[in-house]
């Protein structure tokens, strides 16, 4: 027993010892001890220096240098800066800039870990979020002072970034397009010591907001060189500006190398009136600012996305609203024209319609307008030009209106008076006949509800595509219309084309033409639109004073009834329009 008590207590003050010793190790030494003082002590604890080398970037780029080349050239031209652009395009103070201090940067060393930006070339493309009339949008804008538009290293990360955001928040994108907007220049060679393979990294983030239905609008400010001119003509809408705008794949210098072409200024390689006219460039302003004008115009009927109603703009013009002066604006003789366009303003709520391509394919009328605040597209045919027939550019620009109505689920309002396709060796030359097999696919292939109104003729190929690509059709007439699969007067020289000879050859010219006189009032009787009616060959045919109020209960319907359906339909992917 003894022996155990000796060792339970050596054990006992074993522990202790080693207690004690651990306790004495661990307490603080009463003598102060001196710690190094480390470089990120001198650094102040706000942060502030970060943040005033930010400002201080943030401020370089903002401010324009009078001594600077390119900014003197950019005002030279009559153009607008960079900046002064987002200015005036956007809603005051609405500018959230992204990327905001990217590009070239010079450092000036001041201490262990301090330093300050002595030289700034910042990234030749502004980017970021604004607001126009209120609504959110992405935005990039070339900055053409600084190497002419051409890339940077920043530039084209901070593009597809931008294109990405467009996509992922569903916001539109606007696209102020003055350089080359991503492609670099032979002097890149240069700076990375070797060649590249071109790249296109945005261009499947571009066909993925065309067919979701985001916006991008896109505005040529100066001369749109490659890529630049690819990303605007891309868009769903473009536009020019008339007194510094143009466009081509290459500039005059590389031209003349290639063609021989020589002395050719950027509008006669590819102005306005080069672009404007053969629809590579929906429409045209007069300057920059009415260029921002209309952006905000069209962004104003389209919805954020697909996947969204288009936004209604109530009015004060009454959808019961009847024009009688529509009762005689067509002629009774057929030969004679009207003004196709009075009738879509008279129709659409007062001032709405907005044209879309108006200096091409000009035997075509497209746009959008309203009906009771409501955005519907537009499309009509024009006698005034080719007697309304549709030519290869004419079918071009009404099958894009139909994909871009589809895209954005907006109705579509169209007003009928096609006599058929264009016919003639000028015809048959620029490929017509495969070009309305296009616009043939555009109407049967797109979804998008649509009414029709019967103004006059309707012919052949071309008026059967208009017209029946929906079932069931939702149309009317005016007691002006007429139809058939050959205007008459081409028609009664086909199908009697033996008797009249006959006659002719027998009886004499005098004669054929007696013969021919009673055929025409025959058929003219035959084809009077109320027999049509009587068979239920055609709906229903309406005074043309209440097309309004016709048309305006449909839109209405399709809007409480149709669209929100639609875009659930959307939603789910069980209608997927293509605009690309």
């Amino acid at each position: 027993m003894g022996n155990e008590d000796s060792s339970s207590k050596n054990a006992a003050a074993e522990r202790l010892a080693q207690v004690s010793d651990h306790l004495s190790q661990s307490t603080p030494s009463t003598k102060k001890s001196r710690r190094r003082k480390s470089a990120d002590s001198d650094l102040p604890a706000d942060y502030s220096d970060i943040l005033g080398q930010l400002d201080t970037l943030r401020k370089i780029a903002a401010t324009p240098d009078p001594n600077n080349r390119g900014y003197v050239r950019q005002k030279q031209a009559g153009k607008l800066w960079v900046r002064e652009r987002v200015e005036q395009l956007l809603d005051p103070g609405s500018f959230q800039e992204v990327g905001s201090v990217s590009g070239t940067v010079q450092w000036k060393k001041l201490g262990v870990l301090q330093e300050e930006p002595v030289e700034y070339v910042p990234s030749n493309n502004v980017q970021g979020f604004g607001r126009l009339r209120g609504r959110k949008i992405v935005l990039t804008a070339d900055d053409f002072s600084i190497r002419a538009g051409h890339a940077d290293g920043a530039l084209m990360e901070k593009t597809v970034y931008m294109e990405k955001l467009a996509i992922a928040l569903q916001l539109p994108i606007v696209k102020l397009v003055d350089g080359s907007s991503g492609g670099g220049s032979v002097t890149t060679i240069k700076a990375t010591g070797f060649s590249y393979i071109p790249q296109l990294p945005s261009f499947a983030q571009v066909v993925q907001q065309l067919n979701m239905g985001i916006s991008n609008l896109g505005a040529v400010v100066g001369p749109a060189i490659g890529l630049g001119a690819a990303r605007v003509v891309a868009c769903h809408f473009s536009v020019m500006a008339a007194d510094i705008g143009s466009l081509f794949n290459a500039g005059p210098q590389v031209v003349a190398g290639a063609t021989l072409e020589e002395g050719l200024s950027l509008t006669d390689l590819g102005g306005p009136a080069m672009h404007c006219t053969n629809g590579t460039i929906d429409n045209l302003a007069p300057d920059e600012t009415g260029c921002f004008d209309q952006i905000r115009t069209v962004l104003s009927y389209l919805p954020d996305s697909g996947t969204k109603l288009p936004p209604v703009i109530h009015n004060d013009d009454p959808t019961d609203r009847t024009s009688l002066n529509l009762r005689s604006i067509v002629p009774r003789k057929r030969e004679r024209t009207y003004n196709p366009r009075k009738i879509i303003t008279t129709v659409v709520d007062d001032g709405s319609f907005f044209e879309i391509g108006a200096l091409w394919g000009t035997t075509a009328i497209v746009g959008l307008a309203r009906f009771g605040g409501h955005p519907v597209g537009i499309i009509s045919l024009n006698c005034e030009v080719n007697s309304g027939a549709l030519d290869a550019l004419g079918s071009q620009k009404v099958a894009r209106m139909l994909k871009f109505l589809d895209v954005f689920n907006l109705p579509l309002v169209q007003f009928v008076d096609v006599p058929g396709y264009a016919i003639g060796t000028a015809a048959e030359r620029t490929a017509t006949m495969r070009h309305g097999v296009a616009l043939g696919l555009a109407y049967y292939s797109t979804t998008m509800p649509i009414f029709s109104i019967v103004v006059r003729r309707v012919f052949g190929v071309a008026g059967g595509i208009m017209l029946d690509c929906r079932d069931p059709r939702m149309r009317v007439a005016w007691p002006s219309g007429e139809w058939g699969s050959l205007p008459l007067a081409g028609g009664i020289e086909v199908g009697h084309s033996y008797e009249l000879s006959q006659i002719e050859k027998t009886q004499g010219i005098e004669k054929r033409k007696e013969r021919y006189k009673e055929l025409d009032e025959e058929y003219r009787r035959l084809m009077n639109p109320v027999r049509t009616a009587n068979h239920f060959g055609v709906e229903e045919i309406i005074d043309p004073s209440v097309t309004r109020p016709v048309v305006c209960d449909w839109v209405t319907h399709v809007y409480e009834a149709l669209l929100p359906q639609r875009v659930m339909e959307r939603v789910a992917g069980k209608i997927e329009p293509k605009f690309a």
